[in-house]
């Protein structure tokens, strides 16, 4: 799905109003699996939300006393993208840091998803920069992890990112969304947001919890319903 910057920009701002968990439910609603498990946030309170340009890494033997650097990928990832890096979840070496964070601001990326670890985590937060990570080390991916692929599919515990999907993530964890299924999953997950402030405005008002699920279709959150 071919989409203008302006359209990209109205995507971003409607899922900046939601949160992952109404998104997650839109997802099960329509039997799409796109949880990335285990990654978390590493700036408290920074959403993201773009298309992925994913970046595949995998580790290499260093032969003789050559360098090698890894990533310079950077100046081809556009603007307002997610860049989603697969390191196969590595904890021994880092895939991001600061001055890679102050590249990607530079370029107006939104954010950085890793399947795999990051350092320089003060700065990082410092920055005000929508991290999430496996883990966070110290340990340089120079001359230790290589870029093996650039936009190109990589499978995070068994759940496939294309480039182009849609990246959304906050502080409960991060999730994709096939680029074909965007508007659909994002109006569900609108109607679910919808569905779960009623239910919330009926039992603050005095409303059991149980009568006011029922009242509102909390079974099909999607399917909002009037009072």
């Amino acid at each position: 799905m071919s989409l203008s910057e302006s359209e990209i920009n109205s995507l971003r701002e409607r899922f900046a109003r939601l949160d992952t968990p109404a998104v997650s439910d839109a997802l099960d609603s329509l039997g799409i699996p796109g949880v990335l498990a285990g990654i978390q946030a590493r700036v408290p309170g920074v959403v993201t939300a773009g298309p992925a340009f994913t970046v595949q890494y995998r580790p290499f033997e260093r032969v003789g006393g050559e360098f090698h650097g890894a990533g310079n990928y950077i100046d081809q990832v556009p603007a307002g993208s997610v860049i989603l890096i697969d390191n196969e979840g590595s904890t021994t070496c880092t895939n991001w840091g600061g001055l890679l964070t102050v590249m990607a601001q530079l370029k107006g990326i939104a954010g950085t998803v890793i399947h795999g670890s990051a350092r320089d985590l003060a700065e990082v937060r410092h920055l005000n920069y929508a991290l999430f990570t496996r883990a966070i080390t110290m340990v340089s991916a120079k001359n230790r992890a290589k870029v093996t692929g650039l936009q190109v599919p990589v499978t995070i515990d068994g759940v496939q990112v294309l480039p182009g999907d849609w990246i959304v993530a906050d502080d409960n964890g991060a999730l994709v969304i096939p680029a074909d299924k965007v508007p659909e999953v994002l109006e569900r997950a609108e109607a679910i947001d919808r569905t779960e402030s009623q239910i919330r405005e009926a039992i603050q008002g005095g409303t059991p919890l149980v009568e006011a699920r029922k009242q509102f279709g909390y079974a099909e959150p999607w399917k909002t319903r009037s009072a």
